[in-house]
């Protein structure tokens, strides 16, 4: 399972990636867009984003710090307008939910 991607702006939606790429659950050693935990990036035509993304469990001990760090580390990249984020558990996170890279890095495969 990959996150879905919406967006004409593909140099963007790029660096909006390479952006998610420097949050890391602290708990795993994997950044979050490896894990999965992005379902959905929006980027209108007017680069506003909407992010959709859930956590490892509902219990996370980063669940208050983690998400509100994505959202601002998103609005900080260049060319976004805005960004706001939704933190959701359906569907539940799980381990086939990594890529390939995350399941290597963690022994997986």
């Amino acid at each position: 399972m990959g996150a879905i991607i919406v967006t004409k702006d593909t140099e963007l939606m790029q660096r909006v990636i390479d952006e998610i790429k420097t949050c890391f659950d602290p708990e795993i050693p994997v950044d979050i867009w490896e894990l999965g935990l992005i379902y959905e990036l929006h980027l209108d035509d007017e680069a506003n984003l909407n992010v959709v993304m859930t956590l490892t469990s509902p219990n996370c001990p980063v669940a208050e710090s983690l998400p509100a760090e994505v959202e601002a580390k998103l609005r900080l990249v260049p060319g976004v307008k805005s960004a706001s984020l939704k933190l959701t558990f359906e569907p539940s996170w799980e381990k086939d939910m990594m890529s390939e890279v995350a399941q290597l890095e963690l022994g997986f495969m």
